[in-house]
């Protein structure tokens, strides 16, 4: 197959969970001999265009248009304020990107695509204008949505953009039987909608390949001893990750089990609230705070030193981190409540448990499952080794990359055959 790719983030750049997965993906589809070109916001930093893993990635300069676009758009956009200009860097990359694929490579160098891809609404866009110039089957990958992500309505405009592109698109693939639910309730056409889960590289989140002297250094830096519990939250810090919630659960926590410490690691927009909350509830000496992305490497030497990691999405469509933290043999605590693809994969009793679902929306139930996984360290240790196992089995990127790829021919085939 050939495949034109719209996709937000792409790396070098990489700024969440989609550019974990498409950095995974990409390289492996074409491994299996496939063809594709991606097309990505460029920054001002980066090429406008190179070859990577055999990928060719299409990066078109872009122009500040934020004072320009107040005067064209919705209400709900302008009332973004500073994020105004990552709304009007999105719109003229996806319109330039489209150019790029439709003027040039196409009808200008002759090349020719089976089909075009975009990921969620921030590359909806351009997979939309390239699907109307050059007549090719479009797929619509959703990870989240705005109202999910919003914990209510979120933007229209952004709204409006993901439920036109589903009815645009010839084919749906989103991350969780949570999500396709939630697409349903919104309108989005049952017939094209396909789950396909995310994965993770077990070879290299594997616990045996981080050196003891690492797990040393990391606790000793967060002032954990050796008869001291390391929970871990790693990630963004935003409410809808429920962190708030998570800080609130260690008031009981401590109760029961005093020699707990709690490690928060990630980027954030509320950290004088998180920060306000600790000194708050006087949790200083427990809770250990660092305002900060981590690269891959260090992310997996924090899962490692770590004895519990804990998860408490209000909504979250699938969950990487957890799923990486169970490759890395660690028990987990995730949200279960509403939109919650961890709750698929993380099991909560019988023989292969993994660890605890709680409702997210309650610190004394987020206090509950940490209590439950940390009060008895040799079954904690056995929910770990259950997780790794089902990571080892189930959730590769292998077969991540062979269930997409056979629903991309199977879409290809049916119009073919038509």
């Amino acid at each position: 197959m050939r495949l034109a790719v719209f996709i937000w983030e792409y790396p070098p750049r990489i700024v969440g969970g989609l550019g974990t997965y498409i950095s995974e993906l990409a390289p492996r589809f074409v491994k299996l001999g496939h063809d594709m070109t991606v097309f990505t916001l460029n920054d001002g930093t980066l090429e406008e265009h190179e070859v990577q893993n055999g990928i060719d990635v299409y990066r078109p300069l872009i122009l500040n248009s934020e004072e320009v676009v107040p005067t064209i758009v919705a209400e709900d956009i302008q009332r973004w304020g500073t994020g105004i200009r990552f709304f009007a860097d999105l719109t003229i990359s996806n319109i330039l990107s489209a150019n790029k694929l439709v003027n040039e490579l196409v009808r200008k160098e002759h090349r020719n695509y089976d089909a075009i891809v975009a990921h969620d609404w921030l590359s909806i866009m351009g997979g939309m204008i390239s699907k109307r110039e050059l007549s090719k089957p479009l797929i619509f990958h959703l990870h989240s949505t705005e109202k999910g992500r919003n914990l209510g309505e979120g933007s229209k405009t952004v709204r409006d953009l993901e439920y036109t592109g589903g009815q645009k698109a010839d084919h749906i693939i989103t991350v969780s039987y949570a999500m396709r639910d939630e697409l349903l309730s919104l309108g989005f056409p049952e017939g094209k909608i396909n789950v396909v889960y995310n994965g993770v590289d077990a070879a290299k989140y594997d616990i045996s390949k981080v050196p003891k002297e690492k797990v040393k250094q990391i606790r000793e830096s967060y002032a954990i001893g050796e008869n001291e519990f390391m929970i871990l939250f790693v990630g963004r810090i935003v409410v809808v990750k429920g962190v708030d919630r998570l800080v609130q659960s260690m008031v009981y926590v401590r109760k029961k089990i005093p020699n707990s410490k709690l490690v928060i690691v990630g980027t954030s927009d509320m950290q004088y609230a998180i920060e306000e909350m600790v000194r708050t509830l006087k949790l200083e000496d427990c809770v250990k705070l660092r305002f900060e992305w981590i690269s891959e490497e260090e992310r997996i030497a924090h899962y490692a030193a770590s004895d519990l990691c804990v998860f408490p999405s209000l909504y979250e469509p699938f969950g990487i981190v957890a799923l990486e933290a169970m490759s890395m043999s660690k028990p987990v605590v995730v949200g279960a409540r509403g939109v919650s693809g961890m709750r698929e994969f993380v099991i909560p009793s019988g023989d292969m448990q993994s660890g605890f679902h709680v409702n997210p929306y309650e610190p004394l139930d987020i206090a509950w499952g940490i209590t439950s996984a940390l009060e008895n360290p040799d079954r904690a240790k056995v929910m770990g080794l259950n997780g790794r196992r089902l990571v080892v089995e189930n959730f590769t990127w292998e077969s991540v990359v062979n269930s997409t790829a056979r629903l991309y021919e199977g879409l290809l085939g049916r119009r073919r055959g038509s």
